[in-house]
């Protein structure tokens, strides 16, 4: 069965990752506490911020706390899986190693986007979730099973989108020379994430909640937390999930059309 194949394939490159990261242990603990740095100055901020108000476009401190973890869950997440495989696509395109990938029976996208682990994101995705409880406690929420089942159907929903648009991005590797400047700069615009859609209004509201659901990705998975299942929020992200895939999908297989080795 195919999904079972690519299960076992999955597994094999976590297994690989797991074995190349216990030769260069130092390099996966410098990074993984880079990483909790760069988490732990974003919850001294908020902290920071709420010494001198009580609320930021109607949440409170511990609900941002939720949301600003919502966020850091879903990118520890991408970058854990898939951030590396994608960052590389660009430069294999160029110097024609994508050979290898393109030489391998299965699905290229799939092949191509998940050799790698990086096991110091998923580590410190524990560290997000630990923050969400953390400030689900604080408010006192008591999520059912299914919110939590809810929650974590939406987490996956957010993920999904980044990988899509991060796989469009890397897709016009195929057309344009280099695309690292584009990947950074939509790095940038995830920052958007960590607020409350509320925050947001005019043109800004239609470019980053309508457009490019980077504030979705967060809002909705904590508003599953603090209130309870919303089939709008809900529905919104998962068609966008799927939307976005499907166009990352068929970018991605135009853009190999084209491509012709680079390699001698």
């Amino acid at each position: 069965m195919k999904i079972t194949r690519y299960l076992r394939l999955w597994a094999a490159c976590a297994r690989y990752s797991v074995i190349r990261m216990m030769m260069f242990r130092l390099d996966f603990t410098m990074w993984a506490l880079v990483e909790l740095f760069w988490m732990g100055v974003n919850v001294a901020l908020v902290s920071v911020i709420y010494l001198h108000t009580e609320s930021i476009a109607g949440w409170s401190k511990y609900e941002m706390l939720l949301l600003v973890g919502s966020s850091m869950l879903t990118q520890r997440i991408l970058m854990g899986l898939f951030w590396s495989n994608l960052f590389e696509l660009g430069k294999n395109v160029r110097s024609g190693n994508f050979d290898f990938f393109v030489a391998q029976p299965g699905n290229l996208l799939f092949m191509a986007s998940t050799r790698k682990l990086d096991l110091d994101s998923l580590a410190n995705s524990l560290v997000a979730i630990g923050i969400v409880v953390y400030a689900a406690k604080q408010l006192a929420l008591t999520p059912s099973v299914g919110d939590i089942a809810l929650y974590a159907l939406t987490i996956l929903s957010a993920v999904v989108i980044h990988y899509s648009i991060l796989v469009c991005v890397v897709s016009l590797t195929f057309w344009i020379i280099k695309t690292e400047g584009v990947e950074g700069s939509y790095f940038t615009l995830t920052e958007f994430s960590r607020l409350p859609k509320e925050a947001f209004g005019g043109i800004l509201k239609v470019i980053f909640v309508w457009l490019l659901p980077v504030v979705v990705m967060s809002n909705v998975p904590a508003r599953v937390l603090r209130d309870g299942f919303q089939w709008q929020g809900f529905a919104w992200l998962i068609g966008c999930a799927v939307v976005w895939f499907l166009f990352a999908v068929w970018l991605f297989h135009r853009g190999v059309r084209r491509y012709s080795s680079a390699s001698s």
